[in-house]
C-alpha cells in the first residue's frame, strides 16, 4: 500500500531529524579528532629543517590505535580536505557503506576486470532509467526513480572508493586533471541533467496549482488574484462555502524556476572543486610551504567552519534535499523556496572561502 504524501512527509521528517542529529555527532567528533590526534597528511619527517626545528612540536598520538572501528570503514580516521567538505550523507553513510561492500565483494581487490569509469558509466544508466520513472504521474513510480537516483549517487560514491583503494590512497582526495576525474564529473554531470530533464516533464505534464479553495468569499483578494492569475489558466468553481481558484502554473515559470536552480548547481559545482583544488594545493600538496604552517591551519576552528559551509551548499547536498522533496511530493515547493534563497547561502560560502584563501596564503604561502 503506498503511503500518502503527508504520511511520507511525517515518518521523512523524523528520519531527516535523526540524520541530522547523527551528522551534527559525527562532525563534532571529527573536529576533536583532527585536534587531539596525527594527521596522516602531515606526518612530520623525522630530519627536519633547522627552521622548522624552532617551532613547538608537540607529539600526538595514532587515533587507529584509540578506535574501536576498524579504519577502513571509519571515515573519521583520515581527515583531508576533500573530506571535510564532502557533503555529510556522502561521508558519514555513502562512504562507509561503499568500503562494507568493497570489503565484502572484494571489489577492489579480486574483482579487477570492474573499474572505476565502469561503475561511472553504469549510474549513468541508472539516472536515465530513473529520470524515465520521474515523468510519470504515479507517486509510487516517482519514488521508485528516488530510489533509483539513491543508488546513482551511492555508485558515484563507491567508483572514487575503488580508485582511492587500488591506488592504496588514504582519505578523500581529488586527482584534478586524470582521466578518471573527468569521466567522474561527466557522468556525474549527465546524471544531474537526467533527473532535472525528468522533473521538468513531469512538472509540464502535471502543473502544480496555486489558490484558494473553501475560502469566504468576503476574504478573498480579489485584486491579488487578478493581478497574479492575469496571465495564467484558472479554474473557478463555486462551492457552498465559497469560491475555489486553482490557477495553473505556466510552463515558462516552471522553466524558468528549474532553470535557477540547475545554475545553483552548476556555480556550486564549479566553486566547490575550485576550492577543493586550491585548498588541496596549499595544504597538502605544497610540501615546500612550512608544515607546522600547514597543519595549524588545517586544525584551525576557521578553517573547519569554512568547509563546513561547502558541506551544505556543495551540489549533492542540493540532490539529497530535492530528492527528498520528490519524494514526499513537495517537489515544486522546494523549487520556489530555493531558486533565489540559494543563491544567497553560495554567495556566503564563496565569500567566506576567498577570505580565507586569502589568509592561507598569507600565513602559509607568504610565510
Amino acid at each position: 500500500m503506498m503511503w500518502p504524501s503527508s504520511q511520507a512527509s511525517k515518518i521523512l521528517t523524523f528520519l531527516l531529524f535523526t540524520v541530522v542529529v547523527y551528522c551534527i555527532y559525527m562532525d563534532t567528533f571529527l573536529f576533536l579528532r583532527i585536534q587531539n590526534y596525527k594527521i596522516d597528511i602531515f606526518d612530520h619527517e623525522e630530519n627536519v629543517t633547522q627552521e622548522s626545528s624552532t617551532h613547538k612540536s608537540v607529539k600526538l598520538q595514532n587515533y587507529e590505535d584509540f578506535v574501536w572501528i576498524p579504519c577502513n570503514i571509519n571515515p573519521l580516521c583520515h581527515p583531508t580536505v576533500k573530506a571535510l567538505m564532502i557533503d555529510h550523507i556522502n561521508h558519514y553513510i555513502y562512504g562507509p557503506l561503499c568500503a562494507i561492500l568493497d570489503i565484502g565483494l572484494g571489489i577492489s581487490e579480486r574483482m579487477l576486470f570492474l573499474t572505476p569509469n565502469m561503475i561511472s558509466f553504469f549510474h549513468v544508466f541508472i539516472a536515465c532509467l530513473g529520470a524515465k520513472f520521474l515523468t510519470c504521474q504515479s507517486l509510487v513510480a516517482r519514488r521508485f526513480a528516488i530510489v533509483l537516483f539513491q543508488i546513482r549517487m551511492f555508485l558515484d560514491d563507491l567508483d572514487g572508493h575503488v580508485a582511492r583503494e587500488r591506488k592504496h590512497i588514504k582519505g578523500e582526495r581529488s586527482e584534478v586533471g586524470s582521466i578518471g576525474y573527468w569521466v567522474d564529473g561527466i557522468c556525474d554531470l549527465i546524471g544531474v541533467t537526467a533527473m532535472m530533464i525528468g522533473i521538468l516533464l513531469y512538472l509540464k505534464n502535471n502543473p502544480p496549482r496555486r489558490g484558494y479553495k473553501g475560502t469566504p468569499v468576503s476574504t478573498l483578494p480579489y485584486h491579488q488574484l487578478k493581478e497574479i492569475n492575469s496571465s495564467e489558466d484558472i479554474e473557478k468553481e463555486h462551492t457552498d462555502t465559497g469560491i475555489s481558484y486553482k490557477t495553473k502554473v505556466t510552463f515558462q515559470r516552471i522553466v524558468q524556476v528549474i532553470g535557477l536552480f540547475s545554475g545553483q548547481m552548476v556555480l556550486s559545482s564549479l566553486a566547490w572543486n575550485r576550492y577543493i583544488d586550491m585548498y588541496q594545493d596549499m595544504l597538502e600538496n605544497c610540501t615546500e610551504y612550512d608544515v607546522f604552517r600547514r597543519e595549524s591551519t588545517f586544525k584551525s576552528g576557521t578553517f573547519f567552519f569554512a568547509t563546513g559551509l561547502w558541506r551544505i551548499v556543495n551540489p549533492h547536498s542540493y540532490l539529497h534535499l530535492l530528492t527528498l522533496a520528490v519524494f514526499c511530493d513537495k517537489t515544486w515547493g522546494f523549487l520556489k523556496t530555493v531558486h533565489y534563497s540559494g543563491y544567497i547561502c553560495l554567495v556566503i560560502t564563496v565569500g567566506a572561502s576567498e577570505y580565507l584563501v586569502e589568509n592561507i596564503r598569507s600565513f602559509v604561502v607568504n610565510g
